[in-house]
C-alpha cells in the first residue's frame, strides 16, 4: 500500500524536474552568443513505480520523474569533420596571404616596379643603339641602370623583410600553441575530477572544444577522448598533449643565413630536442612561405647574376669613347666592382652559384654586388659605356656607332641563342631564355600560384560555412525552440504546484476533519 503523503513527493519530483529544465533554458538563451558554446537539454527519466494490491491483483502506481543528466546538444562526427577542414582552411588562408604580399611586393601595375624599371633599362640601351655619340643618351643609360639595380636591390630588401615578418607569425603561432596546449591539459584534468562522480562537465567541455577548433586551424591534429573523459591530441605522429602532461614546442635560437641576409629559425620538441613538423594548418604554411619567399629572392639572385656576368661580358666586348696612347679602350664592367672578374659557376648542378674573382657568391650576396660600376658615375663617366664595335677591317666603328648597345638590348628579349657570339656560348644564370622572358615566367608563377590558391580559400569557405552550419544545427541556441520549452517548463511547473496544492487540501482535510464528528 503507498504511503499517504507519496503523491507529495510525486509533485515535488515533478517541480523539481521542471525548474531544473527552466534554469537550463535560461542557461542556454544567456550564452546563445557564446563563442563555442553548446546548447543543453535536460534528460528526464520516469522513476521506478510501486506495487499497490487491489482485490483481484497487483498494479504498478508511477513515483514521479527524475533528472537524469544534463546534456550538451554536440555532433562528434561534425566536430571531426570540422577539425580535419579547419586545418586545410588555415593552411591555404596562410598560403594566399603571402602570395598576396609577394604581390603586392611585385607590383607590376607600380610605375616604380622592378619591371618598369626594367623596360627603363631596356629602352635606353634601345634609345642609345641609335643615339650612340649624344652625351645625354649614353647618360641615360647608366641613369637607368643604377635605378634598375636600387629598384632590384629594394625589391630583395622587401622581399627579405616578408621572410622576417613570417618568422615572427611563426613565433607567434608556436607560443599561442603552448598556450593552447597548456589550458587542454588544464581543463582535462579539471573534467575527469568533476565527471568521476558520474556528472557531465558541459561547460569545460566547450571550452576544450573550442581551444580543439584554435589548435586544429594551426597545425595537423588527431583527437581521441579516453574513458575519463580526456583527449589525447596527436599532430603528425607526435603526441601533443596526453591527458595532463604535454610536450613545449619551441623555436630555435636565430641561426644567421648570410645567403639570403636574414635569421632563420627551427621547430624543435623542447623536451626532446628533436625538430617538429606540424603537419599542415597555418603554421605548416607558414613554414612553406619562408621557403618560397627565399626561392624569389633566388630568381632576383639570378637576374642580378645574369646582369653581373652575360651582360658585363657583351659590355666589355664593346669599345667606349676614351683612348689611351691612341688606342681606343675597351669596356670594363657595367655593374659590379671595376676589374674584378664575375662568372656563372654550374661544376655543381646542386649549387649554382656566382663567383667573383673565385670567390663564390650566392643569393643576396649576389643582389648587393648588383652597383653600377664607380668610374661610370663619375665625371665624363659616360665616355666609358661601350656601345660600339669592332669592324670586320679590324678597325673600331665610329663613335656614333651603337651596335654594341644593340647587342646589349638584345640580353632583355631574345633568348640565348639570338645573341652575340661573345656571351652565346657561356653558360647563363636565368638559363637560354631572355632576361624579360625570365622575370615574366617568375611574376606568372606567381600569379598563377596565387589565383589557385585564392580559389581554393574560396571552396573552403564554403565548405566551412556548410560544416559550421551543420555543428550549429545540432548545438547551436535556437531561441524559439528555447522559448518554447520555457513555456512547456512554465506550465509544468505550474501545473504541478497546483495540484501539490490540491493534494495538500485533500490531506488537510483527511487529518485535521477526519473523526471530529460529534465534538
Amino acid at each position: 500500500m503507498m504511503s499517504t503523503f507519496a503523491g507529495l513527493n510525486t509533485m515535488v519530483s515533478g517541480i523539481h524536474n521542471n525548474r531544473v529544465g527552466l534554469n537550463t533554458v535560461g542557461h542556454n538563451i544567456s550564452n546563445s552568443s557564446t563563442e563555442g558554446y553548446s546548447r543543453q537539454q535536460v534528460n528526464a527519466a520516469a522513476t521506478p513505480s510501486q506495487t499497490i494490491w487491489s482485490y483481484a491483483h497487483a498494479s504498478q502506481i508511477g513515483t514521479g520523474v527524475s533528472v537524469n543528466s544534463i546534456a550538451r546538444a554536440r555532433d562528434i562526427y561534425a566536430d571531426r569533420q570540422y577539425w580535419k577542414e579547419n586545418t586545410n582552411d588555415g593552411f591555404y588562408n596562410a598560403k594566399a596571404k603571402n602570395y598576396s604580399k609577394l604581390e603586392t611586393i611585385f607590383n607590376d601595375s607600380d610605375d616604380n616596379s622592378l619591371q618598369a624599371s626594367m623596360e627603363e633599362f631596356y629602352q635606353s640601351w634601345v634609345d642609345c643603339s641609335t643615339t650612340a655619340s649624344t652625351a645625354s643618351s649614353r647618360q641615360n643609360v647608366i641613369n637607368a641602370g643604377y635605378n634598375f639595380a636600387e629598384t632590384l636591390n629594394a625589391t630583395a630588401t622587401q622581399v627579405q623583410e616578408q621572410i622576417e615578418s613570417v618568422y615572427e607569425e611563426i613565433i607567434l603561432s608556436v607560443d599561442n600553441v603552448n598556450s593552447i596546449t597548456d589550458q587542454l591539459t588544464t581543463l582535462n584534468g579539471q573534467i575527469m575530477e568533476i565527471e568521476a562522480n558520474g556528472s557531465i562537465a558541459n561547460d569545460l567541455r566547450d571550452q576544450r572544444d573550442l581551444l580543439v577548433d584554435q589548435l586544429s586551424k594551426i597545425m595537423h591534429t588527431s583527437i581521441s577522448e579516453t574513458p575519463n573523459g580526456m583527449y589525447n591530441i596527436v599532430c603528425n605522429g607526435t603526441t601533443l598533449v596526453n591527458g595532463t602532461s604535454k610536450i613545449t614546442i619551441e623555436v630555435s635560437k636565430p641561426l644567421n643565413n648570410e645567403v639570403y641576409g636574414i635569421s632563420d629559425y627551427t621547430l624543435q620538441i623542447k623536451e626532446a630536442n628533436t625538430p617538429f613538423n606540424p603537419g599542415n594548418g597555418e603554421l605548416f604554411a607558414q613554414l612553406q612561405a619562408v621557403a618560397e619567399d627565399k626561392g624569389y629572392i633566388d630568381k632576383l639572385a639570378n637576374m642580378a647574376a645574369f646582369l653581373l656576368t652575360t651582360l658585363n661580358d657583351q659590355h666589355k666586348a664593346g669599345y667606349t669613347l676614351s683612348e689611351t696612347g691612341g688606342t681606343v679602350a675597351s669596356g670594363g664592367n657595367f655593374y659590379g666592382e671595376d676589374g674584378a672578374t664575375y662568372a656563372w659557376d654550374t661544376s655543381d648542378t646542386n649549387d649554382l652559384h656566382m663567383t667573383k674573382n673565385g670567390t663564390a657568391y650566392r643569393g643576396m650576396q649576389i643582389i648587393k654586388e648588383l652597383t653600377i660600376n664607380q668610374k661610370l658615375t663619375g665625371t665624363d663617366g659616360h665616355k666609358l659605356l661601350a656601345t660600339r664595335s669592332m669592324g670586320d677591317d679590324g678597325v673600331v666603328n665610329g663613335v656614333a656607332d651603337g651596335s654594341n648597345a644593340v647587342w646589349i638590348s638584345t640580353l632583355f628579349n631574345c633568348v640565348k641563342a639570338n645573341t652575340s657570339s661573345v656571351v652565346n656560348g657561356t653558360t647563363r644564370a636565368i638559363g637560354d631564355e631572355s632576361f624579360y622572358s625570365y622575370y615574366n615566367a617568375s611574376m606568372t608563377t606567381l600569379g598563377s600560384s596565387t589565383e589557385n590558391m585564392n580559389n581554393k580559400v574560396d571552396f573552403q569557405s564554403d565548405l566551412m560555412t556548410q560544416i559550421e552550419n551543420l555543428r550549429t544545427s545540432t548545438s547551436g541556441v535556437n531561441w524559439d525552440e528555447e522559448l518554447t520549452n520555457m513555456i512547456t517548463y512554465q506550465q509544468g511547473y505550474a501545473a504541478c504546484s497546483r495540484c501539490l496544492t490540491t493534494m495538500d487540501e485533500m490531506l488537510d482535510k483527511l487529518i485535521n476533519s477526519t473523526g471530529v464528528v460529534g465534538r
